[in-house]
């Protein structure tokens, strides 16, 4: 899929620099319902900091599918825009081709200081110990949505907080073409996420202290069996959800196909199908009854979207103009607002347009009970590789084929030889 490039229109004055008209190109993720939904919510913001600025701003809603590809490809070329959307957990990852402008105290500075950015966030911009990559722009976190009429009319009065009652609730919802749990099979970026967080509570971790892969270790095993479960062994999500990469389980739920759902901010994206905000609960993601030894109270990871700036920019100053306004106050609400998503910096959490249900409970995840997604330079492999051990295991069991611990076992060794030395 194309993405297509907008250019802003206004005047060429140069803000005040004397050196003539600057223009800086940026690539923004696609956060709305549609990329056109993200021109639209885009356009006049970045007319706004024309106006302010006198600094013209070219930019392109690149889809998820050729984000990544298309940053490595620029970072590798030394070609490319001047300011970027990076999904948070690539942040090591990009961090580590050596090609984007680290966020050291002056360069923090420049854009309000770090102090400024919610801690968990900024958290997620890099490897440990080493400046950020990037500055937090949009927050994000996993829960649980569920339909309110489908758990009344099954005499369910409250959403399950152990993944045991998860799966008694979902089989009472499971009939007549409707069902318990909807997933995003055959996504891998969806299905590492979930490894990562059900990892946590099973005691398990991705990467030792030294950054090597522990991808098959038991305790990662029994946490990817127990999510491919819902479909093989407990039967709460419906088999043809192993072929779902495009959010068709977000348009199940919101079509009473399914009665739950465990995803990031998805209240607009239900909007825009026409259910309503009344329709549905959120709850946090459960956890198991009783913790496995060693695990932890960790039900999402730091979800969300960082902006970052290319070392290859002509503009340094420029760039960092635009990432301070896009982190302004003004903007953190405005943008946030129209996506659902939190916003980055401390400064207006309180604001209303985050005191609705979703964005508390998201807000309260965030805070309480969410991990970055391992720092290291090879997380965007991980995501990769374990997501479509994942997105076979779900294959296998739509197909009817039992999926053992040995068989989860031998999928997650294959992907770890796949990291190689």
């Amino acid at each position: 899929m194309l993405a297509a490039s907008i250019t802003a229109c206004g005047d060429d004055s140069d803000g005040g620099s004397g050196g003539g008209a600057k223009t800086l190109t940026y690539w923004a993720s696609n956060q709305g319902a549609s990329i056109d939904f993200d021109k639209q919510t885009l356009q006049p913001e970045l007319d706004k900091f024309e106006q302010q600025t006198g600094i013209k701003v070219n930019f392109e809603v690149v889809p998820w599918s050729d984000l990544l590809n298309r940053l490595l490809a620029a970072a590798t070329s030394g070609q490319g825009p001047d300011v970027v959307n990076i999904g948070n957990t690539w942040s090591a990852s990009l961090q580590a081709t050596g090609a984007f402008v680290p966020f050291d105290d002056a360069t923090l500075g420049a854009v309000g200081g770090k102090d400024r950015f919610v801690p968990a966030a900024l958290a997620a911009a890099g490897a440990p110990g080493q400046p950020p990559a990037a500055v937090p722009l949009y927050s994000l976190a996993y829960a649980l949505y569920y339909n309110k009429k489908l758990f009344a009319d099954a005499g369910v009065t409250a959403p399950p907080t152990t993944w045991e009652e998860l799966v008694t609730v979902g089989k009472k919802l499971t009939k007549d073409g409707q069902w318990g749990l909807a997933v995003e099979g055959a996504n891998p970026s969806e299905n590492a996420h979930h490894a990562f967080a059900f990892g946590q509570q099973w005691g398990g971790e991705w990467f030792d202290a030294s950054g090597k892969p522990t991808f098959d270790t038991p305790q990662n095993v029994a946490a990817v069996k127990r999510y491919i479960d819902f479909m093989a062994v407990d039967k709460v999500v419906n088999p043809s959800n192993a072929e779902y990469a495009q959010n068709q389980s977000v348009s199940d739920f919101a079509n009473g196909k399914a009665a739950m759902l465990l995803w990031q901010a998805a209240g607009n994206a239900f909007k825009a199908q026409g259910m309503a905000a009344d329709a549905y609960g959120v709850a946090p993601v459960p956890f198991p009854a009783t913790a496995p030894a060693g695990g932890k109270k960790v039900n999402s990871m730091v979800a969300g979207i960082n902006i970052a700036v290319f070392k290859h920019t002509k503009d340094k100053d420029a760039a960092l103009q635009f990432v301070k306004f896009m982190t302004s106050d003004a903007e953190q609400v405005q943008l946030n607002k129209t996506y659902g998503s939190l916003p980055s910096v401390t400064t207006v959490a309180s604001d209303a347009a985050f005191q609705a249900e979703e964005q508390k409970v998201l807000a309260s995840v965030l805070a309480t009970s969410a991990a970055p997604l391992p720092q290291v330079a090879e997380e965007s492999k991980f995501e990769t590789l374990v997501g479509t051990a994942m997105k076979e295991l779900f294959a296998d069991a739509a197909s009817g084929k039992p999926v053992t611990e040995q068989a989860v076992k031998e999928k997650l060794s294959n992907a770890q030889q796949q990291m190689g030395s």
